[in-house]
């Protein structure tokens, strides 16, 4: 599923250009950069997206803007994942890895950690989870000092890497951190549309916990048996249709702002009610995001 971070990447207020010797003339303007970045991601335009950034990385390094630099490469991140780019995200994420730490940046900033995060979802994204588990767990202890209730990206956190515990088949874990993203998230503004992708994910866990591949006769088989099919316990069965109705309730609740972000939620929802059986209520999403960016 989904996080708020597939449609922008964390980025770093704090400014420490008075202790690394920078000058303020030579910072990329990171504002312009990230709001011309959303018009395109508005529009499904990664292409456009990715030029915008690259642009801007040259930029940030022809001026030594070390801090810009990493800040790029965090949304770039991003938009390549998105963009389905594995080799040119892992590079991407691996020149993050190795600002991270620099003097100019801090190993405990959140600039940092927003950089663990989003590398370590680039490696769940292209199937590499158990790469990402440790750079989560670095991330862990700066976000929950640094995010206040109201602040979405310590929600993000929790699910992203409960998204990678579910993978490795960590499903207890995994179940145990969307409930802690559920509870920060119904502290911030409009974040029902995070709590709805949270719902559908912890489907998705509870399903790869309990489900299992059978024959018609009850003799187990693998998923990619073509004469299998999954059988589900009845208690399961009911607690991802509970879950659903709420992701449905969640998603019909009015928003601050329908915007590009709005539109995405919708899209990507969508198919997971396809995929639980309610391709109706997929079909509506769809029509609802559809409408948003025609208004855009």
């Amino acid at each position: 599923m989904i996080r708020e971070e597939d449609f922008r990447d964390p980025v770093c207020p704090f400014d420490a250009s008075a202790y690394t010797g920078q000058s303020p003339d030579a910072r990329i303007p990171m504002d312009r950069v990230i709001e011309k970045e959303d018009r395109y991601l508005a529009s499904d335009d990664y292409e456009g997206a990715e030029r915008h950034l690259r642009y801007w990385l040259a930029e940030a390094g022809s001026t030594g803007d070390v801090r810009g630099k990493l800040q790029v490469l965090n949304e770039l991140m991003g938009v390549l994942r998105k963009a389905g780019k594995e080799g040119p995200a892992f590079e991407a994420a691996a020149q993050a890895l190795a600002l991270a730490g620099s003097p100019p940046v801090g190993e405990r900033s959140m600039l940092a950690a927003s950089t663990y995060v989003n590398a370590a979802t680039v490696y769940k994204t292209f199937m590499q989870a158990e790469k990402g588990i440790p750079l989560f767990e670095k991330a862990l202890p700066v976000f929950g000092e640094a995010c206040p209730d109201g602040d979405p990206r310590i929600g993000g956190l929790y699910n992203n890497y409960a998204l990678a515990l579910n993978d490795l088949g960590r499903c207890d874990e995994a179940l145990a951190y969307y409930r802690k993203a559920m509870e920060r998230m119904g502290t911030c503004r409009d974040g029902h549309l995070e709590q709805a992708i949270t719902c559908l994910n912890m489907c998705d866990a509870r399903m790869n916990r309990d489900a299992s591949y059978v024959l018609e006769d009850g003799t187990p088989c693998g998923p990619e048996d073509p004469d299998g099919y999954i059988s589900v316990p009845a208690e399961t069965d009911r607690q991802v249709h509970a879950w659903l109705d709420e992701a449905e309730a969640l998603l019909n609740r009015p928003v601050t702002s329908e915007n590009g972000y709005c539109a995405y939620v919708y899209e990507r929802c969508a198919d997971s009610f396809d995929w639980y059986g309610r391709p109706a209520y997929g079909a509506d999403l769809r029509r609802r995001a559809r409408r948003i960016r025609e208004a855009l």
